[in-house]
This record gives structure tokens, C-alpha cells and sequence, in this order.
């Protein structure tokens, strides 16, 4: 089968659709056959270097690809479903693979634990479900860390990307007010924030002027740090996503990092928000698997990939081509 990925790291350069072994479930496992699988930040991050620098990539040949939507098409031993009844070869899914040394999902099949598995949402294509997991699951987990309880304010910056427009969404039907962080005023308030400021604001400043004292909480999805951090009142919590610009714990305020886990549970719970239409999922820009390497040199629009069994399935004229 065809799977990205690295076996050195470096630029856009390295990347490589390579033909690798197909994957075989093992017991609580399923395999995927993928549909659609988009391309974050920490794909990027992977190819770099960076993660590997931190310790949590290893050297040698790896996978990227987090997020995933397709088709069950093999199931292992004793794999549950992550909501309760047995998985069935056939039935549409998301996950998210948080296993850094395996093979990832940008490929044609890809193998995950069942706990990290729900089923896709009925409303939106499996290309927008596949941009669902990663983000998603970040943002739940990190307000679930900022523990502020409804009626209270939260800071989100970042909030024109994926974890940080989750993460408004998210807060406010938790019945928190969101200052958000964005360049895109209109769309992050259609995702329900009562104040949007511009990305080079003072944020501490531009904070405090509509939340006198501070905010309760900041999602920092953004990695802004110390500055995001001046935000927030004495006593409060910050939140740093994916480790990045974990700032001080100064004036009392509890910081933490949300370092993703594939939850199954956690994932159906976004899907039933998605298909009650209480969390919005921007249809992406789709691209072949092969041009994997293109989404890395430069490119920040929101994409997944599509392997090459699976471009069949899309509507006609959606999936985009870079090609010259």
C-alpha cells in the first residue's frame, strides 16, 4: 500500500509516498481503509525534526498523519466499539492515531486501537470528518484541563485554526464568554465569541479593557505564551497546547499542557455535536495522497488527502490538483 512519510527529517524534501506493507489489526484493533486524512501543524513538526528533538519521534523511517475518516476493513481479536457495540467491517469511522513510531494515516490503510475510534458524523462529508479528531479532541481536552466552570471567561487565541476554533465552539456551549484571537472577526464570532481582537493586539491590555481583573482561562492554542498569559486573572489557568510556549505559573495561575490521547468517547461526543449542528466543520480543500510533499512547502490552507482508491468517492470536481 501507499503511506507517507520520513526517513530523515528536514524540508518539504524528505517526504515520501512509499510502498509499504499493509497492516494487519491485531487483538482491540481496526484497520481503516482511509478516505481522507488530513494534514496538521504536527506533520510538519514531525518532518522537521522538532518532535524527534523532543524526544518523541523516533530516528529512523516514520508515519505521519493523525486524523483520520474512512471505511473498517478488517477488525482483530476482541475490538470493541468505542461506544459500546461491536465494530462491523463496512461502517464509516473517525480516529486519530497517537502512536508516533507506527505508520500513520496519511496512507491507504491504517491500523488504530478501537479505543480511538467513533463513528463518522451523518452531516458532513468524510473529508470534513477527517479534520475533526485532532482539533477537536485537543480543545475538549484542554477546557477540560482549564476547568472553568459556566459563567466564567476564557481567552482563546489562535482561534482562526483548528484547535482554536474547536475550542470556541466548545467553550461556549459549556456556557462560557470567549475573548478570541483571530484575524478572521467575522467567523470566529459566527463560532459564538463575544469579543474578537486581532492577532498584534496587547493582548493582556486588550483583555482587561472587556474582562476587568482578566479572563478566568486562556486556551493558548496560538503558543503565545507570556503574553496570552497576562490575560488572565491571579488564581486562574492556562492551558499551553502541545507544550509549546509553557510559560511562568506567575500570580498564582495554575499552568498546564494538553498533550493529545486518542479517546473514542470523547471523539462520538464530537460527532453528535457535529451532526446537531452545534459545531461547525469547514468543508476542506481535498488533494491526492502523491502530492503530499506540496502541502509541506509553504502551504497553510486547511487539507486533506486523499489516497488514490478513495478519489472515486468524492464529488466530482472536488478534489483540487497542484500539479503544473
Amino acid at each position: 500500500m501507499l503511506a507517507v512519510v520520513v526517513r530523515s527529517f528536514g524540508g518539504p524534501e524528505v517526504v515520501e509516498v512509499a510502498d509499504v506493507p499493509v497492516p494487519v489489526p491485531g487483538p482491540g484493533q481496526v484497520r481503516i481503509r482511509v478516505v481522507a486524512a488530513a494534514v496538521n501543524p504536527v506533520d510538519f513538526a514531525t518532518r522537521s525534526g522538532a518532535l524527534h528533538a523532543a524526544g518523541l519521534v523516533p530516528a529512523g523511517t516514520v508515519g505521519l498523519g493523525w486524523d483520520v475518516a474512512g471505511v473498517v476493513d478488517a477488525v482483530g481479536a476482541g475490538a470493541p466499539f468505542a461506544v459500546g457495540a461491536p465494530f462491523a467491517v463496512g461502517a464509516e469511522v473517525v480516529g486519530l492515531r497517537d502512536r508516533l513510531p507506527t505508520l500513520g494515516a496519511q496512507a491507504e490503510f491504517v491500523v488504530l486501537d478501537a479505543s480511538a475510534v467513533a463513528p463518522a458524523p451523518r452531516t458532513v462529508s468524510l473529508a470534513a470528518a477527517s479534520t475533526v479528531p485532532l482539533g477537536g479532541l485537543t480543545a475538549l481536552q484542554a477546557l477540560d484541563l482549564l476547568g472553568v466552570p459556566a459563567g466564567g471567561s476564557v481567552l482563546v487565541t489562535g482561534a482562526g485554526g483548528s484547535v482554536g476554533g474547536f475550542a470556541v465552539q466548545l467553550a461556549v456551549a459549556r456556557g462560557l464568554r470567549v475573548v478570541a484571537l483571530a484575524s478572521d472577526e467575522a467567523r470566529v464570532r459566527g463560532y459564538g465569541a463575544t469579543w474578537v481582537f486581532p492577532r498584534g493586539a496587547d493582548v493582556g491590555a486588550a483583555v482587561r479593557a472587556v474582562v476587568p481583573g482578566g479572563v478566568d482561562g486562556v486556551v493558548d492554542a496560538a503558543a503565545l505564551g507570556v503574553e496570552a498569559l497576562d490575560a488572565v486573572r491571579g488564581g486562574g489557568s492556562f492551558v499551553a497546547v502541545l507544550g509549546s510556549a509553557t510559560p511562568v505559573a506567575l500570580r498564582g495561575v495554575r499552568v498546564s499542557n494538553v498533550w493529545i490521547r486518542a479517546d473514542g468517547r470523547q471523539l462520538a461526543s464530537l460527532v453528535d455535536m457535529v451532526d446537531a449542528g452545534a459545531l461547525s466543520v469547514a468543508e476542506p480543500e481535498t488533494w491526492p495522497l502523491e502530492e503530499v510533499a506540496r502541502a509541506h512547502d509553504g502551504v497553510r490552507r486547511r487539507l486533506v488527502l486523499v489516497p488514490p482508491a478513495a478519489q472515486g468517492r468524492l464529488p466530482r470536481g472536488s478534489l483540487a490538483t497542484t500539479a503544473s
